[in-house]
């Protein structure tokens, strides 16, 4: 049986992290204990922010594993973390919603079109950051799944 890519128990509110890497952490964390990824997928995570940033701007970041995490993969599935503090993610940028990602094959590109499409509009961020329930998640992003 296939999961949902997004479910609500991939999702995390109102959450405080004192770093980028505990953020990264916590975000593939919810991954592996979801089963959509083996714990390794969470240092090819940390290795990808190191070759780039996955700060996308709008208070965005996506962090997913490097192009050899492949094999840590069993399905695809997104994790939801909103910080509403922020975190910083260097050089200025402050990130108040990380969406993890996980793709099985290449589902991740189309996974990230979709994500992409909520997150360019700016009323979309303002209702993501502000959203006190993981069904109001689910509901902006209902075409992911």
């Amino acid at each position: 049986m296939t999961k949902s890519i997004l479910a609500k128990e991939n999702i995390l509110l109102n959450t405080i992290v004192d770093s980028k890497e505990d953020a990264i952490r916590l975000t593939g964390g919810i991954l592996v204990d979801k089963g959509y990824v083996d714990a390794g997928y969470i240092e090819k995570m940390l290795e990808r922010e190191q070759l780039t940033s996955t700060y996308m701007g709008n208070f965005v970041a996506i962090p997913h594993g490097t192009e050899d995490s492949k094999s840590f993969v069993k399905e695809s599935g997104i994790s939801f973390v909103q910080v509403p503090q922020g975190v910083d993610f260097g050089a200025g940028n402050i990130v108040k919603l990380l969406i993890g990602i996980a793709g099985k094959d290449n589902e991740h590109l189309d996974i990230l079109s979709n994500i992409a499409i909520v997150c360019s509009e700016e009323e979309n961020i303002e209702r993501l950051v502000s959203a006190q329930s993981a069904d109001e998640i689910l509901a902006i992003f209902e075409d992911v799944n």
